[in-house]
């Protein structure tokens, strides 16, 4: 960790500050977002559909804004877009501890998803744009910071919902007050690199013949399509890794405690190897190649999980728990090993892909492709789940998962393979940073 934090104090200023923005941004989130379903349940018993509807307009309004967003960054500069967001999750999550009617409800559950919608696009390309020639080291901090929220977050919003979930509402708010304040007063000001061409012929061009222009872009779609299966695999850690550990071990102590190990050793092993793993990767291999070992590492990372499923299930003890535990928590560390070589070069790509121009809006309509793509991917893949066990081909959703990332890795090599991962293209030099 100790050469993590040197390497940061290496870059400028506004990268890390941008770091830890983005850790602190997860922690207050993390620590609230697990527990609301509970408390909308629970504290406030509200039927099943409606809790359901309250979390999908935060994601919806999340993944259908990433593109405005994005465009609204460019245009108008990164730093009023990321203070506008935490803003909005400020007054998001207060709310969402203060009331209990549905159209309050709904309207913070939005106001959070929008919140993400203007910053995370504006982050990204600040980052991008100051970390310069680092930008693949730079994008391998950012993910250990931000997997260090994840993992702190929910610890912290354990014991704050123990007293009362208004608390832990409260607290994150307060933690995004706090942002926004060292935000406004301590990040520079920052602009597109291609600011002085949107001031001019851009200008005139209006948001959707930019999108028109984003759209047609080739390469850039096939590598967005590619990337797809890289975030529905991903999440599987937090879907069905966490029901498979559960159909073999149940839902009591052991259970939540074997979940909590997923989580630790995705967390922890980013935090601990993401920075070497990324020097080892671009010492050896193109950025084309390194997605594609990135991955195909995480296609394999389902393989472990059909060992439940070739082997007779103990009815109980040491066996049973270790058949429960292993496998998954395997699966979680391949899945970490397979992001961690991909995620600073996939984020390197998108900006070569723009040709560092517009690269927020690049950013947003990207996260809004891969957003569907994992609504999509879910819902298919919880089914399958269900279909399966009802079937009795438990291994089917391994093999299925595995297949799709054999498949995205293909994809990947093909483009890398006929240079589309890398289309000729001069980039725009970046501006000076002014405060």
């Amino acid at each position: 960790m100790k050469g993590n934090l040197a390497q940061v104090r290496s870059y400028p200023r506004s990268v890390q500050l941008l770091m830890v923005n983005q850790f602190t941004i997860n922690l207050g989130f993390y620590m609230l977002m697990p527990y609301l379903a509970a408390h909308l349940s629970g504290t406030l018993g509200l039927a099943g559909w409606i809790v359901g509807l309250v979390l999908g307009v935060r994601n919806f309004s999340q993944q259908g804004m990433f593109l405005v967003g994005g465009t609204l960054a460019d245009r108008l500069g990164y730093k009023p877009m990321i203070i506008a967001g935490l803003v909005l999750r400020i007054v998001g999550f207060a709310t969402l501890g203060l009331v209990d009617s549905l159209p309050a409800l709904l309207a913070a559950s939005a106001a959070t998803g929008l919140a993400g919608a203007l910053f995370n696009p504006a982050v990204r390309a600040y980052l991008a744009a100051d970390a310069g020639d680092r930008r693949v080291e730079a994008f391998a901090l950012f993910n250990v910071f931000y997997q260090a929220g994840i993992l702190l977050g929910p610890l912290v919003g354990m014991v704050l919902t123990g007293v009362d979930f208004r608390v832990t509402c409260l607290t994150a708010a307060g933690i995004f007050a706090l942002l926004s304040i060292v935000q406004i007063r301590a990040l520079p000001a920052r602009r597109a690199n291609d600011t002085q061409t949107i001031k001019g012929a851009d200008q005139r061009q209006s948001v959707l013949s930019q999108w028109r222009g984003i759209v047609a872009n080739r390469p850039f779609l096939l590598f967005s399509v590619a990337m797809i299966g890289f975030y529905v695999m991903q999440f599987q850690v937090y879907l069905a890794l966490p029901l498979e550990v559960r159909r073999l071990g149940g839902d009591g102590t052991f259970g939540t405690v074997a979940v909590a190990v997923l989580f630790a050793v995705s967390g922890l092993s980013t935090i601990l190897f993401q920075t070497k793993v990324t020097a080892w990767c671009k010492a050896r291999m193109e950025p084309g190649r390194a997605l594609t070992w990135g991955l195909l590492t995480m296609g394999v990372a389902f393989v472990p999980l059909l060992v439940p499923t070739a082997v007779p299930v103990p009815d109980g003890g040491v066996r049973l728990w270790l058949l429960a535990a292993v496998p998954p928590a395997l699966s979680a560390l391949l899945l970490a090993l397979g992001t961690m070589i991909a995620y600073p070069f996939e984020m390197d790509t998108i900006v070569r892909l723009s040709g560092n121009r517009l690269v927020a809006t690049h950013y947003g309509l990207y996260n809004t492709i891969c957003g569907v793509g994992i609504t999509l991917g879910n819902l298919l893949t919880g089914a399958a789940l269900d279909a399966a066990r009802a079937a009795g081909v438990s291994a089917l959703p391994w093999i299925a998962l595995s297949a799709l990332g054999l498949a995205c890795a293909a994809a990947l090599y093909g483009l890398h393979r006929t240079g589309r991962l890398a289309p000729p293209m001069r980039e725009a030099q970046p501006e000076s940073v002014t405060a």
